[in-house]
């Protein structure tokens, strides 16, 4: 990996960039301005697009010469072929999702294999926060307040390894992370990670589950 690029991605992405193949197809969800996406054309040659719903978003991605479709993932997704892709990614954006269900599902039908990542709602300090505060928890992954905040759910680290055990599909890679200075950087849990990291990455696929975990 580039260090001058891999550098400017947030933690959780280069986890992310370190497990998709050179020359893969690739499908970035809720990619934003397109950080991910650009280093993966430029450092593993990937064919890449992405969608974003936010329109200034949208155009700062054109703008570096990406290709991004401005809409709502849950219905663009529906557009694509089955199999259109080696690697669709949903990174931080599960836990924003009206469908979360009916959104992988469609994620594994037009990719191979899906990536997912998410914040952690069962670390430590949000628990911490919630019961001797009794407010609702702030973090630095999670800054907003109830009443604007675009998460409208709960996941946890566990949630999400139950939920991929009953719908069928396979966890390959599994990575737990604490991030610091602006998330650019961070470090790997293996003990308790439910409690003690503040995210959750996981590849999934179809195929037979996979013992490997990658933290």
């Amino acid at each position: 990996m580039s260090a001058r690029l891999s550098k400017k991605l947030r933690h959780d992405l280069q986890i992310i960039a370190s497990w998709i193949e050179p020359g893969s197809r690739v499908l970035d969800l809720g990619c934003g301005e397109g950080d991910l996406l650009q280093f993966l054309i430029r450092d593993k040659h990937v064919i890449g697009s992405g969608i974003e719903h936010d329109e200034k978003k949208v155009s700062d991605g054109i703008e570096k010469g990406l290709s991004i479709l401005q809409g709502d993932i849950n219905t663009e997704i529906l557009d694509y072929p089955d199999n259109a892709f080696d690697y669709v990614i949903l990174s931080q954006t599960l836990q924003q999702v009206y469908e979360p269900a009916a959104l992988i599902q469609s994620m594994m039908r037009i990719g191979k294999k899906g990536i997912v990542s998410f914040p952690n709602f069962s670390h430590w300090g949000i628990r911490l926060q919630l019961l001797f505060s009794g407010y609702a928890p702030i973090s630095r992954q999670l800054p907003h307040e109830w009443y604007d905040t675009p998460n409208i759910r709960v996941i946890t680290i566990k949630d999400f390894r139950k939920f991929t055990h009953e719908v069928g599909f396979s966890i390959l890679k599994e990575a737990a992370i604490n991030t610091q200075s602006e998330t650019r950087f961070g470090k790997a849990i293996k003990i308790l990670p439910n409690l003690r990291a503040t995210y959750g990455i996981f590849l999934i696929s179809h195929g037979k589950q996979v013992d490997a975990v990658d933290m």
